[in-house]
C-alpha cells in the first residue's frame, strides 16, 4: 500500500500550478514557432512575436503569461492501492494546494473565482474552489494533470446534442465565426464525442492534455478515424482564415484534439472548448517519496523571436489625443500608445452604469480619454503593475454608448467588437484598439506608472489610472466602422481558397 502525505499532495499542486502560471508547455512553443515561420499576415506575424516574447519573458522572470490565471481544473487518476494520510476531503486537500499557488508572495496569481455567482458573486479571494475530477484505477501510484483556464477561452465553449447523422465538421466550422478571436487564437481545439451531455464536455477538455503533434500525424498520416476527423477540422478552421488573434492570417489554430466514448443510439453529443495562446497544463505522478517538482524547460529551446515596435507604427500622445486624430486612424494600423489611460471592465461599467441611474456623480471623468479593459495581476518585487494584458472586449458591449456619451475617444481592450458595438463606434466616430491577448508581461512593461482612483473595493476590476510608454496596439474598428475582425479573416479565406498563399501545415 502506497502513502500518500497530505502535505506532499498540496506542496506538488502549489508547484504545479505555479510552474504553469510562467511556463508554457513546450509542445506549444514549438508549434508556435513553427507558425510564426510560415505566417505571412503582418498582422498576425507581429501578435504571435509578442505572445512567443512574452513567454520567454515569463519563463525568465517567473510572472504570469496572462493575467487571466485561470479556474483550475484537477484531473485525478488514484491509483486503487494508494491511500491518503488524511482525515479531510481531497477536495480541501486540494484547494489548499491552490490557495498556497495563488497566494505565493514571490509570484502572486490573480483570484478570479466567484463565490454566489447568480447573485452577489463575491471572490473567494485566492481562487478556490479548483474544479476535482478523480477515477479510481488499478496502481500504487497517483496521476494528475492540473490546468488553470482562463475565462477568455472557457466562455467560447460549445455544446451540442447532436442527431446521429448530422456531420461534426459542420458543426465545428459553424461555431467558429460566433467564437470570435475571444479566445485567443492560434491554440488549440479540443471535442469530446459521445457519453453524456456533461460527459463529452470533460472529454474536450481531457483531450487539451494532450501534446500538440498536428505536424507529426500529418507526416506520417492518419491511422484511424478519428486521427481523419483531426486533420480534417484542422484544415477546415485554418482554411478560415481567422488568424492570430483573429487579424486574419494562416494559423487559426495549432492543433485538435479528440476523444471519444460510447453514447446512446438516439444521440450524438458533441462539446468543444478551446486552448488559448496561455495554454496551461502539466502532468505529474505521485508515489509515496515526498512531492513532484516539474523540470523546467531550458530557455534554449525557445525559439529565437524578440518582437520590437513596428518602425513603421504611428506613436499617440494620450494626453493630447484629439478627436480629429482618432478619426485619422485606419483599421489595421499599428500604434504605440504613450501617456495616461483609464482602466475598467465588467464590475466597473456596472459601477457607472447604477451611478447614472441614480442620478449620482462619477468620480471620474472620462472626457477625451482612452479607457483599458484590464483586470491586472498585483505588483510584486517593486513592479509597478503585475502582468495587465486585455480582457474580452464584447462583454463591455452593452455599456459602450453609455460610455461613448461620457466623452471617452478610444477603448481597448481583446478581440472582436458586436455589430452594435461597432454601430456606436462608428456613429460617434472613435475608434476601437486592439491589444494582443496572451502577452500580459510583455503590455505590462510598457506601464510606468499605475494608481487606483476610483472603486477600489472592486480589486483588479477597480478604475485605475496607467501612464504607460509605447504600448502597441491595433486599430480595430475605426472611427468609420471599418471592422479588422470582419474584413482581415475574410480576405484570408479568399487568399487561402484561390491558393494565393499556402495554409497552414
Amino acid at each position: 500500500m502506497t502513502v500518500i502525505k497530505e502535505e506532499d499532495l498540496i506542496e506538488s499542486v502549489a508547484d504545479a500550478l505555479q510552474y504553469i502560471s510562467y511556463y508554457h508547455p513546450m509542445d506549444y512553443i514549438r508549434a508556435l514557432g513553427d507558425a510564426y515561420d510560415a505566417e505571412q499576415g503582418p498582422a498576425a506575424k507581429d501578435a504571435i512575436a509578442q505572445i512567443l516574447t512574452n513567454s520567454r519573458m515569463c519563463a525568465e522572470g517567473h510572472r504570469p503569461i496572462c493575467q487571466d490565471t485561470g479556474i483550475v481544473n484537477v484531473f485525478v487518476r488514484w491509483g486503487m492501492s494508494c491511500r491518503l494520510d488524511t482525515t479531510r476531503a481531497l477536495q480541501d486537500i486540494v484547494d489548499d494546494g491552490v490557495r498556497k499557488a495563488y497566494n505565493d508572495p514571490d509570484n502572486k496569481l490573480r483570484a478570479s473565482i466567484l463565490a454566489d455567482p447568480a447573485f452577489t458573486r463575491r471572490n473567494t479571494r485566492d481562487n478556490t474552489p479548483s474544479v476535482l475530477s478523480v477515477e479510481m484505477v488499478p496502481g500504487n501510484t497517483i496521476e494528475i494533470d492540473v490546468a488553470a483556464k482562463g475565462g477568455g477561452s472557457e466562455n467560447k465553449s460549445k455544446f451540442k446534442m447532436m442527431n446521429p447523422s448530422d456531420n461534426i465538421v459542420d458543426w465545428v466550422l459553424e461555431q467558429i465565426p460566433s467564437m470570435g478571436a475571444g479566445w485567443c487564437p492560434p491554440g488549440m481545439l479540443g471535442i469530446g464525442i459521445g457519453g453524456t451531455a456533461e460527459h463529452c464536455m470533460k472529454l474536450a477538455k481531457l483531450s487539451l492534455m494532450d501534446p500538440i503533434d498536428m505536424a507529426q500525424l500529418k507526416q506520417r498520416g492518419p491511422q484511424t478515424d478519428i486521427e481523419k476527423l483531426r486533420i480534417e477540422i484542422f484544415d477546415a478552421v485554418n482554411a478560415t482564415g481567422v488568424g492570430a488573434q483573429g487579424l486574419g492570417g494562416l494559423s487559426t489554430v495549432l492543433d485538435v484534439k479528440i476523444q471519444d466514448a460510447p453514447c446512446h443510439a438516439a444521440g450524438k453529443p458533441v462539446g468543444m472548448i478551446p486552448n488559448c495562446a496561455a495554454t496551461r497544463h502539466a502532468h505529474f505522478t505521485l508515489d509515496g517519496s515526498g512531492p513532484a517538482y516539474l523540470e523546467p524547460p531550458k530557455l534554449d529551446d525557445y525559439p529565437q523571436v524578440t518582437w520590437q515596435p513596428d518602425s513603421a507604427a504611428k506613436r499617440v500622445d494620450l494626453d493630447a489625443l484629439t478627436p480629429e486624430e482618432v478619426a485619422s486612424w485606419k483599421h489595421g494600423d499599428r500604434l504605440l500608445l504613450s501617456g495616461k489611460m483609464l482602466t475598467g471592465r465588467d464590475a466597473a461599467h456596472k459601477r457607472i452604469h447604477d451611478m447614472l441611474e441614480a442620478g449620482e456623480e462619477l468620480p471620474v471623468d472620462f472626457k477625451g480619454r482612452a479607457i483599458y479593459y484590464v483586470g491586472p495581476v498585483d505588483p510584486v518585487m517593486g513592479e509597478v503593475v503585475g502582468p495587465a494584458g486585455p480582457t474580452t472586449a464584447t462583454r463591455m458591449d452593452k455599456f459602450t454608448e453609455m460610455m461613448l456619451d461620457l466623452g471617452l475617444l478610444a477603448m481597448i481592450g481583446k478581440a472582436e467588437r458586436g455589430q452594435d458595438a461597432v454601430e456606436v463606434i462608428s456613429r460617434f466616430k472613435v475608434a476601437y484598439l486592439m491589444a494582443t491577448g496572451g502577452a500580459a508581461y510583455l503590455v505590462s512593461r510598457a506601464i510606468k506608472g499605475a494608481k487606483v482612483i476610483a472603486f477600489e473595493e472592486l480589486g483588479m476590476e477597480a478604475i485605475y489610472e496607467f501612464e504607460v510608454e509605447n504600448m502597441p496596439v491595433t486599430v480595430a474598428v475605426d472611427a468609420h466602422g471599418n471592422n479588422v475582425h470582419t474584413l482581415a479573416p475574410k480576405e484570408w479565406s479568399r487568399k487561402i481558397a484561390a491558393g494565393e498563399v499556402e495554409p497552414a501545415e
